[in-house]
């Protein structure tokens, strides 16, 4: 991970700064509020801001003003029934608000969440670190044989180390065009007087795609979880899952009752289709049913056997 010094006096300022509130807070997410959290080898998330609390959600479900004499339990079986029944409004009304440092291409699978607002780093403006994402031994994998998307067994002796080469002299080579264009080194200073250079916008064309880049990214907490769901999942890329399960980890702090109920429903749960549902009470019967029997694709029983810890 890698902060500028401008980052860093700026994390240190806010952390050092206390401010009085007649807002909620969470407590364990104040803990480290600015603060950034590792990913990859040079990313990080780290939270900026946020809004709301379990009680916020509690108290949108049940537009009151407080909360009353209501238990803990109460809350937190009104929140299970909101995430067990998809009663999505009352965790719209919570945001929180990231600064994101990640590799363009994981970026460009992260932006196609359209619900979400982003502001990112202009390559327009400024110069772009020189920080590419070189994958560790573990994550060099081949292409899987069972789908077109995904990783298979991991690359090993000669071919691993040729990979890892041509990774780095891509992105020592690409970095020593751009700046070359732009005439200017990586503090913007002109290497050379007698040269113009070549526009920033036109420059940065040539970089390659596992390039640092850095944003702002301010989402309300359904959609936050709708991204977990998905990128959390153990069929998406490692590279934004690490991501998505750094995020997790603070919403765990920001929201721990609402967090225990998306683990249970959603991240620890199993979406049933009719006909699913059908072989499931078959079997509760003591009927054997077999995939041919069921009305369901291939691909669907063999979900369905994997949820229920059978052999397909």
């Amino acid at each position: 991970m890698s902060l500028t010094p401008d980052q860093q006096a700026e994390i240190e300022a806010l952390r050092a700064a206390t401010r009085e509130t007649h807002r909620v807070t969470a407590p364990a997410l104040e803990e480290i509020l600015y603060q950034p959290l590792p990913v990859l080898d040079h990313g990080f998330i780290r939270v900026v801001d946020y809004m709301g609390d379990d009680g916020a959600v509690v108290q949108a479900a049940r537009v009151s003003y407080g909360k009353g004499t209501r238990k803990l339990r109460e809350d937190q079986g009104l929140i299970n029934y909101l995430m067990r029944h998809r009663h999505t409004t009352p965790f719209e009304m919570c945001e929180i608000k990231y600064h994101v440092k990640l590799p363009i291409f994981v970026a460009r699978q992260w932006i196609r969440h359209r619900t979400a607002n982003v502001n990112e780093y202009s390559a327009r403006y400024s110069i772009l670190d020189n920080e590419f994402y070189i994958p560790a031994p573990d994550n060099l994998a081949a292409q899987s044989t069972a789908g077109r998307q995904g990783r298979g067994e991991a690359l090993g002796g000669e071919e691993a180390r040729r990979v890892f080469e041509i990774l780095r002299e891509d992105a020592a080579r690409t970095y020593a065009h751009y700046t070359e264009m732009l005439n200017e080194d990586e503090a913007g200073n002109v290497v050379d007087p007698d040269r113009k250079g070549l526009a920033r916008e036109l420059a940065r064309m040539n970089l390659s795609l596992n390039v640092y880049t850095q944003w702002y990214w301010k989402v309300d907490l359904h959609n936050l979880l709708h991204f977990i769901a998905l990128r959390g999942d153990a069929h998406a890329q490692y590279e934004i899952r690490v991501y998505a399960e750094a995020l997790l980890e603070t919403v765990k702090r920001w929201m721990p009752l609402t967090c225990e109920a998306f683990m249970t429903y959603h991240m620890g749960g199993a979406h049933l289709s009719a006909k699913g549902l059908e072989v499931i009470k078959r079997m509760a019967g003591g009927e054997k049913v077999s995939q041919g029997e069921s009305g369901m694709s291939k691909r669907e029983w063999r979900e369905l056997m994997e949820a229920l810890g059978r052999e397909a």
